[in-house]
Order: structure tokens, then sequence, then C-alpha cells
């Protein structure tokens, strides 16, 4: 075994002998289908800590044939799988973590550094097949493919650290692509290749030395959906083991959502959580928030009020198809909107094309890098709304209307009321610190409609739920009757207690108190 031919089955057992280990193991199964096929060429890239390096390591401990890894594999999902057995510890595996070259290489060229250390290894094992003087990596793999019709598995992790940490260096991007499609494109001794990273492949400005790649990114996972974090069974089974509250779990850590799997959670989040006991922001606090400060502050029109549009619990239409695939070079604010969903601080939804924060944990996030300037007018609004929440509570309409007044002036410069719409994320944003004690539901089924706002009780709080109704120059009773008529409280599935209904209304023509409320209770029994 060496370090990068054929590494062995140690780093999937360290994990499968973690405290917490959820069996991803059928993601074996999806590379199997590929295997020696046009479609061996995956890149899937994630936010960091979403278990990409782990996934490497089991497919490494599959895949190696310098070891034998049956027993860690002994009753995981995939020992069940028909092509199982057919490549289980059958291959040469190289094995590239790209970030360990980068910072090693010191002032040599990365991939020079590269070749010089994997072409030690490979003279070990198949020196007698390519002369001394070859100090090509492909030339020499291609060498060893002649003389023995042996195919490779080749496994890259953080495939894009050189364009994420050397962003300006064009000339080192495109000879660092460059070498990537020789030692993969057209090779003859490629069974599989499986990179890993944050961005994408598919373009760095005209330059498209991958496109042999099939990506599987934060915008379409496509049937590597169910691997990219925890899905709602497996942290389902993980609260009811260490006894935490499902609900809180979700509220804190869910929000990430695809085509077939509608609920996946954040794994690195869940596995602190449940192995703490406590609920607290893990994966952002792996990196200083103004990482994401640089991108919110960035002037590109309409950002600023698509941040504060979600904030407040609304979603924005993105074109993620403009985006380049780096960290660089942007043009529109689609391509900001599109590099924080690779990066997991947005959550995407391709059906309707729109980004929206996911949870609990990521509105701290963004609420952290507002903190420190050039949000003011915002962050005003949200140290306010404790005590709008309060006047709520207290059924205190007149009071209520004035707070969202001082709260409209605040943001108009940014977010500008023209429909029900926009007043409803004014409201999310004006109700912010409610997400400590409520789950907001925008857009809330009922079977005889929507009802606009709903704020439904975490678990334990003790607090009355609350559905708000919105109107853009209508009556403030008609907002309440619309509730009652079309018996919204009725699709409290499960819910017993007290309901607040509560209306508002917006009136542009009144410039001295455009908003008003009203606030009834009832029970539900």
């Amino acid at each position: 075994m060496g370090i990068y031919l054929n590494p062995g089955n140690e780093g999937f057992g360290d994990a499968i002998r973690s405290e917490i280990y959820v069996d991803k193991t059928e993601l074996i199964a999806q590379t199997n289908k590929y295997m020696n096929t046009e479609q061996k060429f995956i890149c899937v890239s994630r936010p960091r800590r979403f278990g990409k390096s782990m996934a490497l390591k089991m497919l490494a401990a599959y895949y190696c044939c310098s070891c034998d890894s049956a027993e860690l594999f002994r009753g995981r999902k995939i020992e069940s799988d028909a092509s199982f057995q057919a490549h289980l510890n059958k291959y040469d595996v190289i094995y590239l973590n790209m970030q360990q070259f980068l910072i090693e290489s010191r002032k040599q060229e990365v991939t020079d550094y590269l070749e010089q250390e994997v072409l030690e290894e490979l003279r070990e094992l198949y020196g007698e097949l390519f002369p001394e003087r070859v100090t090509i990596l492909s030339a020499a793999l291609r060498k060893i493919y002649a003389n023995t019709r042996k195919r490779f598995i080749f496994l890259v992790d953080e495939w894009d650290c050189v364009m994420r940490e050397r962003q300006k260096s064009e000339a080192m991007h495109k000879q660092y692509l460059d070498f990537l499609r020789d030692l993969l494109k057209d090779q003859p001794y490629v069974a599989l290749a499986y990179m890993t990273g944050i961005l994408p492949v598919k373009k760095y400005g005209q330059h498209s030395a991958l496109n042999m790649f099939t990506e599987y990114s934060m915008t379409d996972q496509d049937v590597f959906e169910e691997y990219t974090g925890f899905t709602k069974t497996e942290v389902t089974e993980l609260c009811t083991q260490y006894n935490m509250d499902f609900s809180l779990t979700s509220s804190w850590y869910d929000g990430y959502l695809f085509t077939r799997f509608r609920h996946i959670y954040n794994p690195k989040s869940v596995v602190e959580a449940m192995r703490r006991h406590k609920f607290s922001n893990y994966w952002t606090s792996t990196e200083t928030y103004d990482a994401l400060k640089i991108y919110m502050d960035m002037d590109f029109g309409g950002l600023r009020a698509d941040i504060v549009q979600m904030l407040g619990g609304g979603r924005v239409k993105v074109n993620t198809k403009s985006f380049q695939n780096d960290m660089r070079n942007f043009r529109t604010k689609d391509d900001v909107l599109t590099l924080l969903i690779h990066l997991g601080y947005l959550a995407y939804d391709s059906g309707t094309a729109e980004a929206f924060i996911p949870n609990k944990e990521i509105i701290e996030e963004f609420e952290n890098a507002m903190s420190v300037g050039g949000w003011s007018e915002v962050m005003r609004v949200l140290k306010e709304s404790e005590k709008l929440l309060e006047n709520t509570l207290l059924c205190d309409g007149d009071s209520v209307a004035e707070a969202l007044d001082r709260a409209h002036t605040e943001v108009s410069s940014i977010l500008t009321y023209n429909d029900e719409n926009s007043l409803a994320c004014a409201i999310g944003l004006a109700y912010y610190s409610a997400r400590k004690d409520y789950r907001l539901i925008r857009e809330f089924p009922t079977g005889k409609g929507f009802a606009d706002i709903v704020f439904l009780p975490l678990p334990h709080t003790g607090r009355p739920a609350l559905v708000v109704e919105l109107k853009y120059d209508r009556s403030v009773s008609s907002a309440i009757q619309q509730i009652r008529d079309r018996h919204y409280t009725q699709a409290f599935e499960g819910y017993t207690g007290q309901i607040l209904l509560v209306g508002i209304t917006y009136k542009e023509e009144n410039q001295t108190k455009p908003h008003s409320c009203v606030i009834e209770k009832m029970e539900k029994m």
C-alpha cells in the first residue's frame, strides 16, 4: 500500500468505528454502474464538510486491490447489491488530495510535484514496465496499460482548490486543467474517475478542458441526491437514538432540497448536535463569516434586495447557467447567488429555479456577516423584532402596525413594496427573532387556499400559533375575514391550543400610518 497508489482502507475503517456513522455505501452501486463506460467521469461538488472526503475513503477501501475490505463492508447496505462482489478490491487506485499537493509543492509547480510523488510509487510496483526517463504520469500509465491491460481508478479530492485558493492565477488554472485533461481524457487506462470539490467543473472562461465529466452539483445532484447529506429518515433515526427533538433538528439543519429528496440535512452539524446533545452553529463555525460577507457586499443591482427578501423567509429567482464556476469572475447578481448555492449558504429548488436560506444555522451566519457594517438598517429591524413579537402575542395591533411602519422605513431603500409577496418578505424580516421559537412557513397550504405566513411553535415553547394574512391596498378586516372564511386553522394537523389570527394591510397612500393590524384569538381543540 502507498500514499497515492492503493492507499488502503484505514480511512474508511476510522469512519465506521466513529461514534456516529450513517451508512452511505449504496453510493458504490452508482459508481459501479458507470465503471468502464462513457459515463465513468464523475464530478460531485458539495459544500465543505458535507462528507466528500469520507466518500472517497469509502471508494478507496472498496476498489483498492492492496487490501481485503470484505469485513469492513459486512452488513452494510451495498453488500446486498448485485455488483458488490464484482469490483470489491479488484483495482489499482490512485488517490490524489489536491489540497495536500498545493500546500506541499511550495515554489514547485503543483502538477510537477504531483507527478514526481505518484511516479515514485508507481515505479515501486511497475517500474520494469516504463523506463526511468519517463517523467510524465500519463505516459507511464499508458505503458503500464499496454503491458498489463490493467485499468486504474482515480479518486481526486478537493479538485478545485487551485481555483479557490489561487483565484488570480489564470495561467496556473489553465496549466492545471490541461494536466487533468491529459491525465484522464481519452486515456485507455481509466476505469473510473471520481472527483470531488466545492465548485463544478463545467467552464472557466473559454477553457473547458474537463468537458468529459458529468457534473453533480448543488443545483442538480441527480442520482447522488441521497448521498449529498443526511436524509429525513436517517436524521429521524439519529434523533430517536440520541433523544434529540426532531423538529428542532430540522429547523437548525434541514433545508437543502433536490428533485426526489426534498429534505437533505447538513451532515456535519447533525453529527455534532447529536454527539454534544446541543443545537448550535457547527458547520459555519469552521470558517469565518468574512467569507460570506465578501459576496453579500458585492455591488450588483438587486443583490441586497434579494438577500433581504430571503432573510424575510422569501425565495428569489436565480439563473444558474451564466455562472463561470469560479470565485472571481462575476457579471451579475445571479452569479453571486449561484456561488452561494455551491458554497452551501443558500439552498436551491431546481423545479422553480429559486434560491432561499435553508435553516436557522445559515440564517445566523447571514446575521453575523451583516453585523460588521454595511447593513445597519437591516440590523436595526432585526434587533426590534423581539419587541414586535411580544406585542403580537399581547394582541396589541396598534403597536404592531407602528413597529411595521418603522421597519418599512428602515428597509425601504432596499426592499420596495409592490405586492403582497414583497410585503410578506418584509413582515418575515420584521419577525426575525420569532424563528427561535417558531417555524415560519410561507404560503402554507390549507386545502382552501394558502395562508400567507404561518408561525408554527416549536415543541416545548408554549407559544400560540400565528396565522398571518396580508393585504396590499385592502382593508384589514378583509384579511381576518379571509382566514375565517377559508378555515385556514383547520389545516394545523395535530396542533391543539391557542391560535392568533393576524391581519396586516399596507396602503401606500397613507404616508403617516401605512400599516394596519388586527389580532384575534381562537382556540383549536
